[in-house]
Formats: C-alpha cells, structure tokens, sequence
C-alpha cells in the first residue's frame, strides 16, 4: 500500500503543472482575488476530478473507445472554452483608484462553481482518468482498495502543489495595477481562446486520428 502512495504522489505533481485553462485561472485568481477564493476555485476542480474518477471506474474500456469515436463532446466542451475565453478578453474592467478586491461568500461559491465546471466541460479530462486507470489498473491487481488509495494520494500531492502555486501567485497582489490586471485578463483571454480552438479541431479529427491506444495520451486541455 504504502508503495502504491509513493508512486502516485509524483504523478499528482506533474499533473498539478499540465498547462491548461484551469492552471492559468487558478494562478489568476490567486494573484487578483487572493488565497481564500483561489482555494475555492480549486477545490470545484478537484471535485470534477473526483466525479470523473468515480465515473471513469465504473465505466469500461468501451466507454473510452466510444468517448473517443464521440467529436462532438469535444466541439461542444470547446466552444464553451471559446465563448468563456472571448468574454474574458472582451470584458472591461471598471478603474479604481486603488486595486482592492473584497470576496464575499456568494463569491466563494461561485469560484467554486466556475472551477468544477471550466474542469467539467472537458471531455479530455475524463478521457484523461479513463486512461490512467487502464494503465495503473492492472499494475494494482485491479483491487478497489489499491486503486482508491493510488488516486487519493494522487490528488492529495496534486492538490497540496496547487496550494503552494497559489500561496506563490498571491505574492505577485502586491504587484498588481489594474493596468497590469487588464493585461493579465486579456493574456487569459487569449489562453482560453486558444484551449477552446484545440478542442474544437479535436473534434472535427478522423476517427482514426482519435485512437483509443492514444487515449491515455490526452492531457487537459
């Protein structure tokens, strides 16, 4: 058991720095809006990952193979990212003198939301789960037990570097202008633009360039 823990916790951390949406909002909302939202944020992400890990184990093989023949999951996941992005780069922000930023818990809860759901809408990702769990299943013997121990250690490590990269962003507050704001929301714009377009041409692929055999290849997006 404990060799399983040993194994999953490096994993957990190169999966916290996959570069996708979901990184570059996480570090924005750490440096703009503090630890306590950012937190928020992460945990409605971690909770998609749970939901798509318990989905993905008690689905089959099959599944994925049809997830993978089903484009139109990726089209619809990416132009949602597409729609979030352009309203991003296009919103103004209103000027203040000073950039203070006073979170309340209706805030919380919906950085809780936006993060499950910006984490949800990927297909990739449960594609992603799908096929860590056909490739670490049978090195655990397929045992419930092992395998529930390997991915609550797995997202245990992946969310314990996810605080210190938010404890890290929120150093840069002090920093930050509404100038230098602006331009971070229009780089994040940009970001989502571009994760949405990935998506979308993902989908309108050949099937055969949607293997199964590269299924465990996908990353989030």
């Amino acid at each position: 058991m404990l060799e399983d823990i040993q194994a999953a916790i490096p994993l957990g951390f190169l999966l916290s720095f996959i570069i996708g949406p979901v990184f570059f909002v996480l570090l924005e909302t750490s440096a703009i809006k503090g630890f306590r939202a950012a937190l928020c944020f992460n945990l409605g992400v971690i909770l998609a990952d749970i939901l798509f890990i318990t989905i993905a184990y008690f689905s089959s093989f099959q599944l994925l193979e049809n997830l993978s023949n089903q484009p139109g999951l990726y089209v619809f996941g990416g132009v949602i990212l597409l729609v979030y992005g352009i309203t991003t780069f296009l919103k103004k922000e209103a000027k203040e003198a000073n950039p203070t930023f006073k979170s309340t818990k209706g805030d919380y809860l919906s950085l809780f939301a936006k993060g499950f759901l910006l984490n949800f809408i990927n297909i990739g990702v449960l594609v992603f789960w799908l096929g860590i769990i056909i490739v670490v299943g049978p090195s655990l013997d397929n045992n419930p037990q092992r395998i529930m121990v390997f991915f609550a250690a797995m997202i245990s490590a992946y969310f314990v570097t996810d605080i210190f990269k938010i404890l890290l962003a929120k150093q840069l507050k002090k920093k930050l202008t509404y100038k230098r704001i602006y331009l971070v929301k229009k780089g994040l714009g940009v970001i989502l633009i571009i994760c949405g377009l990935v998506l979308i041409t993902k989908g309108f692929l050949p099937k055969d360039k949607l293997n199964i055999q590269d299924g465990i290849e996908l990353i989030r997006e």
